[in-house]
């Protein structure tokens, strides 16, 4: 806004192709277009001689302030602007994942019948025959089998992959990753002490990841585990030397293993979900997320869902609210 009142965009503009031009023939950088425009204000006016020099000093530190501040807050305003959308996407996304879980429970609610074969109607009649001639008074309880135990007691498929960081990411050749739900965060260390974004090439696209120095081969490179949101994509340089990639998830409901096909792997079953994330979700949407994590650790292991135990337990009481009913020719599912 501050800026836009200062300055018609227009009239900004229009000077851009011609300095955009010299700016290119300046291979040293901004220090050296800088020295190229005070030499012409020296050679061609009297911007140095016809007023004090601290009057010359002055105006040059009021530009300079103006422009600094300009840019502050466009930077703030963007980096506000993204962490609204982020949170706007989250909350989408609980919402339309909750929806789902909604869809479920209510399809799930009904028991459906299908047709079985003679052979299996022999079978589930003979079973049915050997119940009663035993009179059995009850039906036994579904039990969820556990996951079995190796000796040291840890469970057989949490030694697939290694165990997550605090941010829930791990290690690969050459960088570190930390995930959420929504958004990854990878750090690749440059080889050099220190570099500029004009040192750096970072690639990425909807599936792939290229990030290296220019002129060398790239230090990340390779296939996405998953789809990025290219338009949300954005990389810094930090510490001087590590540049630092946000990415975006399409599927906003899945944990990555690895950043790059054939890279590492972590363990998704230690993966931690951060108390401050859910916290700041309402408490029906917070129930919601948390129900789909544990489903899908139950999927991981081959165990029931909660709906799937849901559901065996509601069968089983309906059954045993009805012993007059034959169920022996029906499967349900």
């Amino acid at each position: 806004i501050f800026f836009r009142k200062l300055y018609n965009m227009g009239e900004l503009e229009k000077f851009d192709g011609v300095l955009l031009g010299i700016a290119q023939q300046h291979t040293g950088g901004v220090e050296s277009l800088m020295d190229t425009f005070f030499g012409f204000l020296s050679r061609k006016t009297d911007f140095f001689t016809g007023v004090a020099s601290s009057e010359a000093e002055k105006t040059l530190l009021k530009c300079f302030k103006k422009w600094s501040d300009i840019s502050k807050e466009a930077h703030e305003k963007k980096q506000a602007d993204q962490e609204k959308a982020r949170k706007q996407r989250e909350a989408k996304a609980a919402a339309e994942a909750k929806k789902r879980a909604d869809a479920a429970a209510a399809a799930a609610a009904e028991p459906k019948i299908q047709e079985i074969t003679d052979e299996e109607e022999a079978e589930i009649v003979q079973k049915a025959k050997a119940a009663e001639a035993k009179k059995s008074e009850e039906q036994p309880e579904t039990k969820t089998e556990e996951p079995k135990k190796s000796d040291d007691g840890e469970d057989e498929d949490e030694g697939k992959g290694a165990k997550p960081n605090a941010g829930n990411g791990g290690d690969g050749p050459g960088y570190t990753w930390t995930q959420n739900l929504a958004e990854l965060e990878v750090r690749i260390p440059m080889p050099l002490p220190k570099v500029k974004g004009k040192d750096c090439t970072v690639d990425i696209k909807a599936t792939s990841v290229k990030v290296g120095l220019k002129n060398a081969d790239p230090i990340v490179d390779g296939e996405l585990f998953a789809k990025v949101k290219v338009d949300d994509v954005a990389w810094t340089i930090e510490d001087g030397n590590v540049v630092v990639v946000h990415l975006t998830k399409v599927n906003q409901m899945e944990w990555w293993k690895h950043v790059v096909v054939g890279h590492p792997e972590i363990n998704l079953q230690k993966v931690q979900p951060e108390n401050s994330k859910l916290e700041e979700l309402d408490g029906e949407t917070r129930q919601t997320v948390e129900k789909m994590m544990y489903d899908q650790r139950q999927k991981s292991m081959g165990l029931p869902t909660s709906e799937e135990q849901e559901k065996q337990k509601m069968l089983q009481k309906f059954m045993a609210q009805h012993p007059e009913m034959d169920f022996s020719k029906a499967k349900f599912c």
